[in-house]
């Protein structure tokens, strides 16, 4: 749902970067998962919000030294916790490895992982020759997704796989291409 950024104050709030589309979520049952350690699940003592990001003060922690050993933790609420998604919406989670495909049908490769920098939600798509294509998970950009086959279709803007699959392209011309075998007279 959300990974814990700074402390914020001295009394051991912390900010999160949240990735959810409601902080309503906050309420539920709540998990904390530092690196690769088991999630162990948390009670919130308070949250509030600041500058349009949640704060948060989870019990046990008193101070910015504990919330500052926080930081980088990723905030989980467990699946059976989550709402139904509508029937024309779907959780991340359930595209993950999915075939990236073009409204034309043409393949891009598979859905890897997401990335959160600066609260834009990045894909993070690999090709079948192993390349990796960022692409902006913003609404426009989306057309549709199919979890029976699965995969979902994407309409990205003009020139951005270019700029990931150009030298493939150009790579793939190059090896078609027959040699001059001809010498020089």
């Amino acid at each position: 749902m959300g990974t814990l950024a700074r402390p914020h104050g001295i009394k051991g709030e912390i900010c999160i970067d949240w990735h959810a589309d409601s902080p309503l979520l906050l309420d539920t049952p709540l998990w904390l998962q530092k690196g690769k350690d088991a999630p162990r699940r948390v009670k919130i003592a308070a949250v509030r919000s600041h500058k349009e990001r949640p704060l948060l003060l989870l019990e046990g922690v008193a101070d910015r030294t504990a919330a500052e050993a926080l930081r980088g933790c990723k905030l989980f609420v467990r699946r059976e916790d989550l709402p139904e998604p509508d029937d024309d919406e779907v959780y991340l989670e359930d595209l993950l490895d999915c075939d990236v495909v073009l409204p034309d049908g043409a393949r891009i490769g598979r859905l890897d992982h997401f990335e959160y920098p600066a609260g834009l939600e990045m894909w993070v798509i690999m090709t079948d020759d192993d390349k990796e294509v960022l692409f902006p998970a913003r609404p426009e950009f989306i057309a549709g997704f199919d979890l029976e086959i699965p995969a979902v279709v994407i309409d990205p803007p003009e020139g951005l796989l270019d700029i990931y699959l150009a030298e493939s392209k150009a790579e793939s011309k190059a090896e078609s291409k027959p040699e001059d075998n001809t010498e020089n007279s």
